[in-house]
This record gives C-alpha cells, structure tokens and sequence, in this order.
C-alpha cells in the first residue's frame, strides 16, 4: 500500500480546507509515492518518535501537530524542528500531520473526546458551516446519561484525561450533565458553552482572566493542551484502519509533552 493511499484516507476524514488559516496541516517531508510498511501515530514529532519509528521499521508517521509551521532558512541541527527533519530525511520516514483539519471536521478531536467521557446527543458547539454535504465546526456539546454531583464529575474529568491534577473554576451548580468539550486550547468557546445551557466546559488551555465571571453559568476546566488531545492518536488510528483494516499501525506509548510538573516529596 502506497503513502498516499493512507493520505487520502485521513484528508476524505479530514479536508485540508477545513484547517485555520494559520495552520500547516498535510506533508510535512517525505514521498507519498512510496509504500508504506508500518504507521506510527502520536501527537507531536520528536526526536525519540522518529527514533522509535526506525526501530519499530515505521516509514509513515502521522502526528496531529504539525511540525513545521513556519519556513525555514536552514536545516543544520541547532533546532528541534531541523534535528527532526534531518533524522526523518536521514532515515526514508514521510511525515503527516492531521492538526486543526481533524479539530474542525465531524467525529473529529472533540467528539473522540465526547465518546471518552461517556456524551450522548453530540454536536458542534460552534457549528461553521458544511464542507462537501458535511457539518464543521468548533467544540461539541453534548449530555452525561445520568447527572452527577459535582465532586464525582471533577473524578471522571481526572480519571478520563490521566491526569494527576487539573486547573478548574467553580460554578454555583452542583449537578452537570450538558457538557461542553474543545480539545486543545478552546476558551474562545466559552460563551458559545454558556449559551447552549453547559453545566461545564472542558478544554486543554484557559488563559487566566478567561476564569473569572462564570461563577452562576459554569464550570470552567483546563486538563491541560497534551491531556486533552491525548485520544487524537487513536483517533488517526481507527480512522485509517476502518479503510485499510490490514495496515499494520502502532500508537507512540509515551508522552510527547514538553511540560514537566515540579512536585516535593
């Protein structure tokens, strides 16, 4: 199976036009004319990812943030982004990247997100517009079967995103069941999430005056950017294999966050 047949596959899920304009998402380096022989997915590409690819004989990676976003004037190896670059190049590895195309389009990083934390009834938050008879948009919306008090929602929140701690505002409502999510960084949604009626809006980023005045509309909570995209690899994953159950695919096993927690003991 060549390359460009897993492309093709991701970009019918997730056209490129729908991505911001800032963004970069499709080939990042590489030939989509060859085959490919194993597919690695993860968030962002590294230096240990595109290590772990050679050693698992992975010639396609598929990240969901870009790594290059900007153009460069040199590749030597005094840069993250150059070192990598030298290294897929060195080693005959193509990488792709699926990023704000994935965020916008229907059954994308939200709604991943939604079916992790148990959401019925989901919709776009914000919903932008239709792409080839096709709804896009910003966020989801959706409902928790059953309701829960407050404390045992902040639980599932923590025990769904694998996180030790998280940052949160507190609301006045002490039962949520209308839940608002946008993976990555979302607080420009939150009036779109007050509106709808949300008990609670869960996002990767809030800026800090973002927090305050939500205290009877609300609960605001932040997992952090990594924890709240950490299901896109698998995401990218069953997307392509609904197509091509046969290819062989494998998930990075570890973190790729650059942000460590401090902790005494």
């Amino acid at each position: 199976m060549k390359i460009k047949d897993v492309v093709k596959t991701l970009e019918l899920f997730a056209p490129l036009p729908l991505q911001e304009s800032y963004d970069n998402s499709g080939l990042q380096v590489g030939l989509t004319e060859a085959e490919t022989s194993r597919v690695l997915l993860c968030l962002d590409v590294t230096e240990e990812v595109i290590k772990y690819a050679v050693a698992h004989q992975c010639n396609l990676i598929v990240a969901h943030h870009p790594l290059l976003f900007k153009g460069l004037k040199r590749v030597g190896d005094s840069t993250l982004v150059e070192r990598c670059l030298r290294l897929a190049i060195l080693n005959d590895i193509t990488l792709y990247a699926a990023h704000t195309n994935l965020d916008n389009s229907d059954g994308g990083v939200s709604f991943q997100i939604a079916k992790k934390m148990g959401l019925v009834d989901v919709t776009f938050l914000r919903e932008e517009g239709k792409f080839n008879d096709c709804p896009y948009g910003s966020g989801v919306i959706g409902h928790l079967t059953t309701p829960l008090q407050s404390h045992d929602f902040l639980a599932l929140v923590q025990n769904v995103f694998q996180t030790a701690s998280f940052a949160y505002s507190e609301s006045q409502k002490t039962e949520i069941q209308k839940v608002a999510i946008c993976g990555g960084s979302g607080d420009f949604l939150i009036q779109d999430a007050v509106k709808q009626g949300a008990d609670a809006f869960i996002t990767g980023e809030i800026g800090y005056h973002y927090y305050h005045g939500w205290e009877s509309s609300l609960w605001l909570i932040a997992t952090g950017h990594y924890e709240s995209e950490r299901y896109v690899p698998e995401l990218m994953e069953q997307i392509i294999k609904r197509e091509y159950p046969q290819l062989d695919t494998m998930v990075y096993p570890h973190t790729t966050s650059p942000i460590k927690h401090y902790k005494t003991h």
